[in-house]
């Protein structure tokens, strides 16, 4: 079988059978379609294209080699080294090559960089300014101001909020369902503040932005979405993103200013106040114990900055 031929048919599984988010999916895409690139690169007229047969572990290490050589950072390295991994496990499974030519493959560590969290003060100052925006019952201010409660609240991946159907919100139990990573559902509770703001969004807004649509937005299953965009159709994660960018860069402190930055600060705050780290985990969707520790090293770091600072003899 061609190389690219085999990527589309994985690709296509890890989509519909695995359940695999879009945006895990483009990952996978971006990096096999370079490493089908170079794999048929420099070869003759007479030999063709790659075939799955030219998979080895060589060529593998050949194609990581010449992005390390390029300059690529570790942490991309090693997405490369995980899509190959997976690539290579489903071509043994399928019984298109006899063993899983990428099973010995290994890159660079990333580095695990602690992640961006905002204090109390400036969380509640982020909130405050949309609650205001808000009070004139403009569609699209009250529709961000739930959005932005809803990040910080139930701490939701961005594809999770987009992709939250409008029955998704349970307003006695003031909880959310979810889809998470894997297509795996979860509840996860909604504080008093950003109940309020998803009440008044659906009460005032939402009907006028369904009201600018075209025709009917509807979510996968036929179930309409929560969140919508200002043309009445489903709100897009590159919108969230942009609304929290621009609320970001009015708070000081470097680092990434996407919508995760207010899930890194949920969950920190979370264990701030006592939360249970199993508690934490269940909220966030992690599989992993590990993917949830990170926030004890930031907890610990933010008590380390605080003493240095209080601390007379410090």
């Amino acid at each position: 079988m061609r190389l690219d031929e085999a990527i589309e048919t994985f690709l296509t599984a890890v989509r519909f059978e695995y359940g695999y988010s879009e945006h895990t999916v483009r990952a996978y895409r971006r990096d096999l379609e370079a490493f089908a690139s170079y794999a048929s690169a420099g070869r003759s007229e007479a030999l063709g294209p790659a075939t799955v047969s030219d998979c080895d572990l060589e060529l593998m290490r050949g194609w990581l080699w010449e992005r390390q050589q390029r300059g690529l950072a570790p942490a991309t390295l090693a997405r490369g080294a995980a899509t190959l991994k997976s690539f290579g496990a489903w071509l043994e499974r399928s019984r298109l090559v006899p063993g899983n030519p990428a099973s010995r493959l290994r890159a660079p560590k990333a580095p695990r960089d602690l992640p961006r969290v905002l204090a109390d003060e400036q969380m509640r100052r982020l909130l405050d300014r949309a609650a205001e925006r808000a009070a004139g019952d403009d569609p699209g201010q009250l529709r961000d101001h739930a959005v932005l409660e809803l990040l910080y609240a139930s701490a939701l991946r961005v594809s999770e909020l987009c992709s939250l159907p409008l029955a998704g919100f349970d307003r006695r139990e003031r909880t959310v369902r979810v889809l998470g990573k894997g297509g795996k559902e979860r509840v996860v509770p909604v504080g008093a503040p950003a109940a309020r703001a998803l009440e008044r969004y659906l009460g005032r807004a939402r009907p006028a932005l369904a009201a600018r649509a075209k025709q009917p937005s509807a979510l996968q299953g036929g179930e309409p979405p929560f969140f919508l965009g200002n043309r009445g159709g489903r709100l897009g994660t590159s919108a969230v993103y942009r609304l929290v960018a621009r609320e970001l860069e009015r708070e000081p402190g470097g680092g990434p200013r996407g919508p995760h930055t207010l899930r890194h600060t949920a969950a920190t705050h979370l264990l701030d106040g006592g939360a249970d780290l199993r508690i934490v985990q269940e909220m966030l969707g992690h599989s992993s114990l590990a993917s949830t520790q990170i926030y004890t090293h930031v907890s610990t770091e933010r008590l380390a900055e605080s003493y240095r600072q209080a601390h007379p003899r410090a």
